[in-house]
């Protein structure tokens, strides 16, 4: 508002300099930037960040799977296989354990997991993720999740590019306030010593 103001307000104002409505017009695209461009860019953002992450989560879906292990005993420090916050959507609170599964190939394996189960005594059987070779991996990313980051990714694009818009503004103002300056000591240097003095048609 302040900008459309501006821009009326400088219109008939005999006082009114060049920079001036021009740094009233500034304001206002700068303005309606933010209000229409900013928005778009995050929308658009969004959009093809959610696109990617889709694919992302049909692609884990399909290469992970669940199957049940045995436990052989608890791990008492944590893993890096513990539950990963920016691939599930899961907050139950999980358990990190030593247990042993066999592959699609029938390959006995071995490995430190993470598991959301009460039970988890040793012989205790678990549910687990493996991708394709029977490795223990993370559970996949949920569809939930990945609309999450898509949306605070477009909501991050749409406040950089608040950002960005602003700092172009006010680079430009104190530019043209700079070079208002540099005229007004040069005009001042002009007919600044005869000022005031009789005879200098002042």
């Amino acid at each position: 508002m302040r900008a459309v103001s501006g821009v009326w307000r400088w219109r008939h104002n005999p006082l009114r300099r060049a920079t001036d409505r021009l740094e009233a017009w500034l304001a206002l695209v700068a303005l309606l930037l933010m209000v229409l461009a900013a928005p778009v860019c995050g929308w658009m953002c969004g959009v093809v960040t959610d696109g990617a992450l889709q694919e992302s989560v049909r692609a884990q879906q399909a290469q992970r799977h669940v199957i049940t292990a045995v436990v052989v005993r608890r791990v008492p420090a944590a893993s890096n296989l513990a539950a990963d916050p920016e691939v599930s959507s899961e907050r139950t609170t999980r358990t990190t354990v030593l247990a042993r599964w066999k592959a699609p190939d029938g390959t006995p394996r071995r490995d430190t997991v993470a598991t959301s189960s009460r039970v988890t005594e040793p012989g205790s059987r678990v549910r687990i993720w493996t991708d394709r070779q029977g490795r223990a991996v993370l559970p996949p990313m949920d569809g939930t999740t990945a609309r999450t980051h898509a949306a605070l990714a477009g909501f991050g694009v749409t406040l950089i590019g608040v950002g960005l818009i602003e700092a172009g503004r006010r680079v430009i103002v104190w530019r043209m306030v700079q070079r208002r300056y540099a005229r007004l000591d040069r005009d001042w240097a002009e007919s600044g010593p005869d000022w005031g003095r009789t005879g200098t048609g002042s």
